[in-house]
């Protein structure tokens, strides 16, 4: 029998999409389930888009193309960057990878060495510390708590730092709870990182999707140092309800760039080459379908943040951005039923899953254990009885 690689020791399936899975698998069983599980959105790619791809395929532009993508993706991000962050990158900048996911493997890959550690402030995506141990690193947790927003306080962040550390991540606006840091406070991050020669890794793939007046700021446009000091990650899958396209981007130091587009070019090689030039049309066309998305997920954020708040041993803090509700359900844990009594967020989701037919995903793998992730990139129609199966479902608990 092959013995495995030991890097896979502990590594596990993300669990959002392996909830995705079972609760399509349950579909096609023919039960009728609600997905307040997934993180895309709902609407479809706008039609400018499409178009773009379409024009691409019929001017023969489906072959390979440079590593790094086409010259004109490229321009785009950079103008995208100067518009929206005051951040200037040259070509040499940008690296286009087959998804955000990609891009942040890519640089993880690119810059740990065993033993280094990667400061990630809990609760995280799924993936960063995955991500950090496969590269032979050691990722170190910074546990924040909703009182505080879900932000790491830059005190709590110089007290983890060692010598081994390389590399400190933020995601702003923020998966799995929506939180999203200030300028200030993103100045007060980056002066620490500055202070101990830590890189900033910034996920800014949620940048457009903020609330309530909320602009979200890239922590590379606080200062000079901190612009070259940071890699910063995005992509065109949320902003753009593009995530089947795969294209994600991440733009820094040169060095880190060619050392990522080096090992892109032993693995995948360049993006799809379709895909790049419908996102020269996202990221260079008319920018009316974001606000149009925006208004609306609005709209469903607060219709959950009701109704999880109107379930008894559920509350629920109205995020800034993103398009999750990261619910506290510590106060459902002892309940259940004769033979069966719920006691983590897994339990919960399992048994929702299974006994009201709602797919959501539990806290713990975010790093979390009394709060469950909900999706509102669903219709409202999904959102409202998807958050009624609950409570009444709930209800039945002693």
């Amino acid at each position: 029998m092959i013995k495995l690689s030991s890097r896979l020791n502990g590594l596990e399936e993300s669990i959002t999409l392996a909830i995705t899975a079972k609760a399509n698998a349950l579909r096609a069983s023919g039960k009728n389930v609600i997905g307040l599980g997934a993180g895309e959105p709902d609407f479809d790619t706008p039609e400018n888009i499409k178009e773009a791809a379409i024009k691409a395929i019929r001017d023969g532009k489906t072959k390979y193309t440079p590593v790094s993508g086409i010259a004109e993706l490229k321009d785009a991000i950079i103008a995208k960057f100067k518009r929206d962050n005051n951040l200037a990158y040259t070509r040499e900048q940008v690296l286009v990878s087959s998804g955000g996911k990609h891009s942040i493997f890519n640089l993880f890959q690119a810059i740990i060495n065993p033993g280094d550690e990667v400061v990630i402030p809990a609760p995280y995506w799924v993936s960063y510390p995955a991500m950090v141990m496969l590269a032979g690193g050691r990722p170190v947790i910074v546990k924040t708590d909703e009182g505080a927003g879900f932000k790491m306080k830059p005190e709590e962040f110089a007290a983890a730092i060692t010598p081994q550390t390389k590399a400190v991540v933020i995601n702003s606006p923020s998966n799995p709870t929506g939180a999203a840091y200030t300028a200030s406070e993103l100045k007060d991050i980056a002066s620490v990182a500055l202070d101990k020669g830590v890189l900033i890794i910034s996920d800014e793939i949620y940048e457009m999707l903020a609330y309530d007046g909320f602009k979200p700021v890239s922590i590379a446009s606080t200062s000079d140092k901190a612009a070259r000091n940071t890699v910063v990650l995005n992509g065109v899958s949320k902003a753009y309800a593009m995530t089947g396209w795969r294209i994600g981007y991440a733009a820094g130091p040169p060095a880190i760039i060619q050392a990522m587009t080096n090992i892109q070019s032993q693995s995948t090689s360049n993006p799809a080459s379709i895909s790049q030039w419908a996102a020269v049309e996202a990221l260079n066309g008319t920018q009316g379908f974001i606000p149009m998305m925006v208004k609306e997920f609005a709209s469903r954020r607060d219709a959950m943040v009701t109704g999880l708040n109107a379930i008894n041993g559920i509350s629920a803090k109205t995020p800034l951005g993103a398009f999750y509700v990261f619910a506290n359900v510590s106060g459902v844990y002892g309940r259940g039923l004769p033979g069966m009594r719920l006691t983590d967020s897994s339990d919960l989701a399992v048994w929702l899953l299974d006994e009201a037919g709602v797919a959501l995903v539990p806290g713990a793998p975010f790093g979390d254990d009394n709060y469950i992730r909900l999706s509102y990139a669903t219709s409202m129609d999904n959102i409202n009885e998807g958050i009624r199966r609950m409570g009444e479902a709930l209800a039945r608990l002693k």
